[in-house]
């Protein structure tokens, strides 16, 4: 579990919602409490105690290189305690947010340098409620989410708190 002070890069797919609904019936302990449904760019990002106005700019210009876009999430993923849906249209912006602080390894380093973009549904289930969660999750696939803006997010004592939102690009005409 993460410890106060850490800090994501997220974006927000609130078309997602009713995925994070199916796993919280199945256990609501499976679902992270004070997070909406997000793809993670970036996590654990840097410490709070790191974050400063050049941080917020480096995050802020990130997001304006890559444009407002749809998602579509189609593939269910389940491995080992985790239940997930892909989001690859998202891979770059995830990619560029891992290359930009290389110093930050993703997830610790448990997946590489450029984890796959997902949004995670059912996390520390058993098998058996993560099969839960996958079956009701695929009838509600496919779905299409609307990715329009990086958030840094941090973990306060009062939960996850939003520092920064910062646009992504208007889409090329």
């Amino acid at each position: 579990m993460p410890v106060i002070g850490t800090s994501a890069l997220v974006v927000e797919l609130p078309a997602a919602a009713g995925l994070l609904e199916v796993a919280a019936a199945v256990n609501p302990g499976l679902v992270r409490p004070g997070l909406p449904p997000h793809v993670t760019a970036l996590y654990p990002f840097l410490p709070d105690e790191l974050l400063d106005e050049d941080v917020d700019a480096a995050v802020a210009e990130l997001a304006t290189r890559h444009e407002v876009t749809d998602v579509p999430l189609t593939d269910l993923v389940v491995t080992g305690g985790f239940v997930a849906v892909s989001a690859p249209a998202l891979q770059p912006l995830a990619d560029a947010a891992c290359d930009r602080w290389p110093d930050v390894r993703p997830y610790g380093g448990r997946f590489g340098p450029h984890p796959p973009a997902h949004v995670s549904l059912a996390l520390g289930g058993s098998e058996a409620e993560n099969a839960e969660v996958a079956e009701r999750g695929r009838t509600l696939l496919p779905l299409i989410g609307r990715a329009e803006a990086l958030h840094l997010i941090v973990l306060t004592e009062r939960g996850w708190q939003l520092r920064l939102t910062a646009p992504l690009a208007p889409p090329a005409r």
